[in-house]
C-alpha cells in the first residue's frame, strides 16, 4: 500500500535477518515469545511497519515497512541494540546478536506506475 508524508509518496519494506551471537540455537519458547514483542514494540516507537516477524532457534527474519527518512542500516541498529538492551533488562537470560546482518529492499513500484506519477505531476512547479 503507497504511504505518503508531507513530500514523498513511498512503499518501502526491508527484509531483514540476523542471528545471535555464536549462532546458538536458543530463540525457543518463551525467548521467541518475548523477541517478537520486543521487535514489535521498538517498531511501534519508531514508526515501522512490522509486516511479518519470524524468529528462529538459530536466526531472526523481520519484514519492515519504513518511510523514506530511515536508512536501511538505521533500522537495523535499532531493532539489533534496542532488542538486545531491552531483552537484558527484562529477563535473566541474555541475547547478543553478530555485528553481521542481511537486508534486502522489497517493492511493487512497476514501470506503469512511475510513468502514471509523473505524467500526473508534469507541470508541477513545487
Amino acid at each position: 500500500m503507497v504511504k505518503s508524508t508531507r513530500h514523498a509518496k513511498y512503499e518501502l519494506y526491508y527484509h531483514i535477518v540476523f542471528v545471535p551471537k555464536y549462532r546458538r540455537s536458543q530463540l525457543t519458547g518463551k525467548t521467541k515469545e518475548r523477541l517478537e514483542t520486543i521487535f514489535a514494540e521498538i517498531c511501534d516507537d519508531k514508526g515501522l511497519e512490522l509486516v511479518e516477524c519470524e524468529v528462529m532457534p538459530d536466526h531472526v527474519h523481520l519484514f519492515i515497512g519504513s518511510p523514506p527518512k530511515n536508512a536501511p542500516s538505521l533500522i537495523v541498529n535499532w531493532i539489533k541494540g534496542i532488542s538486545a538492551r531491552k531483552y537484558n533488562q527484562r529477563y535473566d537470560d541474555r541475547v547478543k546478536w553478530t555485528r553481521s546482518y542481511y537486508v534486502g529492499t522489497a517493492g511493487s513500484a512497476s514501470k506503469g506506475a512511475v510513468e502514471r506519477y509523473i505524467a500526473e505531476h508534469e507541470g508541477d512547479d513545487e
